[in-house]
């Protein structure tokens, strides 16, 4: 029988990712969107669309009864609905912890539980971490947020682990890139332009996962069956901002760039200063507090092992196929 599954978020980058692995797997789809999300990348004809308002309780209630009594609970639910930036950080709460519990909620009160619900959860709630020996982050290790955003996401996975035989599964996710993302698509056109920046003098190590193994990944985690545990994803390695440079220069064929290290005492007075800004404008900015507590962050290394042993994973790109995808794609998008 074909599986079902409901995928929240789905308009966003990760999400128009993990509908296309749901499809490619044969299952049937059904992409979680508000009215005003764009489906510009969520365009096969395959993909049934449910419009959920989670900003009405009443309204979310309507929409998940309607749906199920026609058509029958889902088999697997992913929550990738998330919030990275705001300018009033109580939004964070509101729709980390908030949205999750309702929908959490819903799916006990309509009894329709799936067999997995899989959170898409974040490596910040972890906090800073060893930055003296630089070891990785352990599945027994305690969460420790320093962050807003790492706070609210914990909260949910707290809420997940609450519920008595809930059938979850949670996924701490590295910085995720690929095309069509904007983030890391920023740093590929700096360096384009001959500029690369980095933050603080302290040496660095970051962790990255090509978005389609994490698709990949939370689609053998479903199959695999719920697991009631947290698990890191990311590529099993770690890389210097040098060696993110290098890969980005070989890929667009250049031979030199500027490198500028920002002093964190700089990068701290301009985040404040963008979140007022931002606030003053009503536009989150990507720089604020939480995000200086970010990029001060040393040591983004975690042990993936948990995941490979239950669920078979293991990131198949590694950085360079993956930017090299990556660039290959934001070229023929006209974006670079």
């Amino acid at each position: 029988m074909t599986k079902k599954i409901l995928i929240t978020g789905a308009g966003g980058f990760i999400g128009g990712y993990l509908v296309e692995e749901a499809l490619n797997r044969g299952y049937e789809t059904w992409a979680a969107v508000r009215k005003t999300t764009s489906r510009k990348f969520l365009t096969d004809e395959r993909i049934n669309f449910l419009e959920l308002d989670f900003t009405d309780n009443e309204a979310l209630h309507n929409a998940l009864k309607s749906h199920i009594d026609e058509n029958g609970k889902w088999d697997y639910v992913v929550h990738n609905l998330g919030l990275t930036k705001a300018t009033n950080y109580l939004d964070f709460e509101t729709v980390n912890y908030g949205c999750l519990k309702s929908i959490v909620d819903e799916l006990k009160e309509l009894e329709a539980v799936p067999e997995v619900f899989l959170m898409m959860s974040s490596l910040s709630v972890m906090g800073p971490g060893d930055e003296e020996n630089y070891t990785a982050f352990k599945s027994s290790d305690v969460p420790a947020p320093n962050t807003r955003y790492g706070t609210s996401k914990l909260k949910g996975e707290t809420y997940l682990q609450m519920q008595q035989d809930f059938p979850y599964t949670i996924f701490r996710c590295t910085g995720v890139y690929g095309p069509h993302e904007r983030d890391y698509f920023l740093m590929i056109k700096s360096i384009k332009r001959g500029f690369d920046f980095s933050v603080g003098f302290k040496k660095q190590m970051l962790t990255f996962i090509y978005v389609k193994d994490l698709a990949r990944g939370v689609m053998d985690a479903l199959e695999a069956g719920p697991k009631r545990k947290a698990y890191f994803m990311s590529e099993d390695r770690s890389y210097t901002q040098q060696e993110f440079r290098k890969i980005v220069l070989d890929e667009l064929g250049k031979k030199f760039v500027i490198p500028i290290t920002c002093p964190l005492w700089v990068v701290k007075i301009v985040c404040h200063v963008a979140e007022f800004w931002g606030k003053v404008t009503g536009k989150p900015s990507t720089l604020n507090p939480d995000k200086f507590r970010i990029l001060k962050q040393r040591n983004w290394l975690c042990d993936t092992s948990d995941a490979e042993r239950d669920f078979g994973f293991k990131a198949q790109y590694d950085l360079r196929q993956g930017i090299h995808e990556a660039i290959k794609w934001y070229r023929t998008a006209g974006w670079l």
